[in-house]
């Protein structure tokens, strides 16, 4: 990566960082995916129980398979053998130490923005794990909350229809038609501008581009 997009990011992201300690929420910075993982296993205690939602980012830097194989206790619906069993890991979710997961987009003030069509993701993030770990590329960084749900509807709603293989304007187009599909996955928007509880939102930003 260019030198100047480097320190550039590294700037940013120590501002940002600074915007979401006026939010309740703490930041921080790793310039690379390796320093990610080493960041994130470094906050989550050995023995903690472990979940997450749909996130390319987590899987990027390798944060998945690290819980996975490591001492910890995850609740991984995607071992679920029927619905029923997929329901019960989403609802044992709520109750867990650390939810991983990335956002759509983040303003340099410091506001998060996801979209989710099951709802499960946005729900867990709003309430109920006593922790919620974010992994989130500085490509995923706009200037403000109007680019942020600009940013989540129109590239990385579009990009995710079609990663799923959805029925939707969007990942026919790749252009948001603020549609009522029954494959729409814009069901829920969830903007997080404060957090009630202290430290619970933790943001690694990470000087690579992740995700979508």
């Amino acid at each position: 990566m260019n030198q100047n997009r480097v320190k550039r990011n590294e700037l940013l992201g120590e501002q940002i960082i600074k915007n979401l300690k006026t939010r309740n929420m703490e930041g921080f910075y790793a310039a690379t995916k390796e320093e990610a993982l080493k960041k994130a296993l470094a906050l989550i205690p050995e023995g903690s129980t472990v979940s997450w939602g749909g996130s390319m980012s987590i899987q990027e830097i390798g944060l998945k398979d690290a819980i996975c194989q490591g001492n910890y206790r995850e609740y991984n619906r995607e071992d679920a053998r029927t619905p029923e069993e997929k329901r019960s890991v989403e609802l044992a979710t709520y109750d867990c130490d650390f939810f991983l997961t990335s956002a759509n987009a983040v303003s340099e003030d410091g506001v998060l923005v996801n979209i989710d069509g099951n709802a499960n993701r946005v729900s867990a993030i709003a309430y109920g794990p006593r922790n919620v770990l974010m992994i989130v590329g500085m490509n995923k960084v706009v200037k403000d909350l109007d680019s942020a749900l600009s940013r989540a509807r129109n590239e990385a709603a579009p990009i995710n229809a079609q990663r799923f293989g959805l029925d939707t304007p969007c990942s026919k187009t790749g252009a948001c038609f603020d549609c009522k599909m029954p494959d729409t996955i814009c069901c829920q928007f969830l903007i997080t501008r404060y957090s009630k509880h202290p430290g619970r939102i933790k943001i690694i930003f990470v000087g690579e581009e992740l995700g979508f």
